[in-house]
């Protein structure tokens, strides 16, 4: 009798064991499957024979207020989720009536109330603002913000093709949407 009883007792571990596992799977599989709340996407477009593309991660809203809330006005921000988002040209792009040269650029602003900087800076490659320093800076300009009543849940950036040699480059998240043009040098 006792004998068996220990018999059982090596089984239930056992079992015990073996139901964990397959709990972890189960565990495992559901994590995998769940969506990112910032995603990392990307845009592009050619322009002539330009290709502009940004890449970024797109924080949703989730009912949070982001402008003056979660982003403290008036403070950097790596107008992404996670890695600071960039944009690369192939071409060199007039804005503002400044040159940004060919190349790869961490893209970066300061919002405000009543108007934002927009700052494309030569270290493109860092989590967030952890890095960066405005003498990196290659171009900095002012803009002023539209506002909509309408909420746009994930951060978007679009690069749109006004004609071969001239398009825009806007972001909107939340209710601002800030967009400027820029010029293709030849």
């Amino acid at each position: 009798m006792i004998i068996t009883l220990l018999f059982a007792c090596k089984n239930e571990s056992k079992k015990e064991v073996k139901d964990e596992h397959q709990h972890n799977a189960v565990e495992k599989t559901e994590t995998q499957k769940k969506k990112p709340l910032s995603p990392h996407t990307s845009t592009m477009a050619m322009i002539g024979d330009a290709h502009i593309h940004i890449d970024y991660s797109s924080p949703g809203v989730r009912d949070r207020i982001i402008f003056g809330g979660l982003l403290a006005y008036d403070q950097v921000w790596q107008a992404g989720a996670h890695m600071a988002t960039w944009v690369e040209t192939n071409k060199d792009l007039q804005i503002e009536g400044k040159t940004l040269p060919a190349g790869k650029y961490g893209f970066f602003t300061i919002p405000s109330k009543e108007e934002w900087t927009v700052i494309f800076n030569s270290n493109w490659e860092q989590h967030g603002k952890d890095e960066y320093d405005e003498k990196d800076d290659v171009i900095r300009f002012k803009i002023k913000p539209n506002f909509s009543e309408e909420i746009k849940e994930q951060l978007e950036y679009k690069v749109n093709k006004i004609d071969d040699n001239n398009g825009s480059i806007s972001l909107a998240w939340e209710k601002v949407k800030i967009e400027f043009p820029f010029k293709i040098n030849q």
